[in-house]
């Protein structure tokens, strides 16, 4: 029977959270890997931030983090994904996934995204964010802010496999009918490992359809009739890098730190939700595997 195996670095699990995490064909010895029909089970303990670009809005702490996931023949489950393999070899796997997106993590500490943290104040002042209009003093004020829904993305992924590391493609739509949005996504991911250390470092660009970016940072007529008309959304590419180093102390427990930086596009700075056009997020601890 072939093993489906899941690399788990727990750094990269902590901010991988708009894409599965990769599986391949085999293991070697300086990968951790899933066997076929078993339960990872992991959780890190520490303290970290991911800052919150939207105006208003507390950056959200990161104290407890964890990771779930378990691979069957075909079907998967990663961290809240489900998943199942159509095709797999050496060199690469294609999947059915399921994902969700990190924009609306932004408004709401109780998403997915942002497990054991607290909640918080999900009123917003907003602040516009073009400099044409930063020199005509102050504008319009937008009220409270109405619900923006959780939903699920369902599409396919594609890992391939290289000397020079991994690529991942991806692409997702509404499943729910909250948005009817779709997100893509190009990623590149590549490990190394140093004796007891492991290191990971990915590098990524994000698509979000008009329909992604006018659900979360447009502005409804309820909240101001003056920026529904000011903003209008467009699609947009985010960029991102990740990084990880762990150390590894025995069979169960690891010292880490995760870092990631998303630079949002300007299509959506320019949103009067938003007063700063980055996201960045870390974290520093100990992970436990069970």
């Amino acid at each position: 029977m072939s093993r489906n195996c899941l690399s788990i670095s727990l750094g990269l699990l902590l901010f991988s959270l708009s894409g599965l995490a990769l599986a391949d064909s085999g293991c070697n010895q300086d990968e951790e890997c899933i066997p076929v029909g078993q339960w990872e089970l992991g959780l890190a303990l520490g303290w970290g931030k991911k800052t919150n670009p939207l105006a208003d809005y507390e950056d959200i702490p990161l104290y407890l983090l964890p990771s779930v996931a378990y691979y069957g023949d075909n079907w998967f489950f990663d961290n809240g994904n489900l998943g199942y393999t159509l095709a797999e070899d050496e060199h690469f796997s294609v999947n059915l996934t399921t994902s969700y997106s990190l924009d609306r993590a932004y408004f709401y500490r109780w998403d997915p995204s942002n497990i054991f943290i607290a909640n918080g104040n999900n009123q917003a002042a907003a602040i516009a964010t073009q400099e044409s209009l930063r020199d005509q003093g102050p504008q319009p004020a937008i009220g409270a802010l109405e619900a923006r829904h959780f939903t699920l993305l369902g599409g396919a992924e594609a890992f391939f496999y290289t000397p020079m590391g991994t690529f991942r493609l991806a692409l997702g739509h509404d499943l729910f009918d909250v948005h009817r949005g779709t997100e893509a996504q190009i990623k590149w991911a590549y490990k190394l490992a140093l004796q007891r250390w492991r290191f990971d470092l990915a590098l990524l660009l994000e698509w979000k359809s008009r329909e992604i970016v006018d659900y979360y940072y447009g502005i409804r007529p309820g909240e101001s009739r003056y920026w529904n008309q000011e903003y209008r959304a467009e699609a947009a590419w985010n960029r991102g890098a990740e990084f990880s180093g762990r150390y590894v102390l025995n069979e169960h427990w690891e010292l880490l730190l995760a870092t990631r930086y998303t630079k949002i596009a300007a299509e959506i700075v320019a949103s009067p939700l938003l007063n700063k056009d980055y996201s960045s997020s870390y974290f520093i601890g100990a992970a436990y595997r069970f």
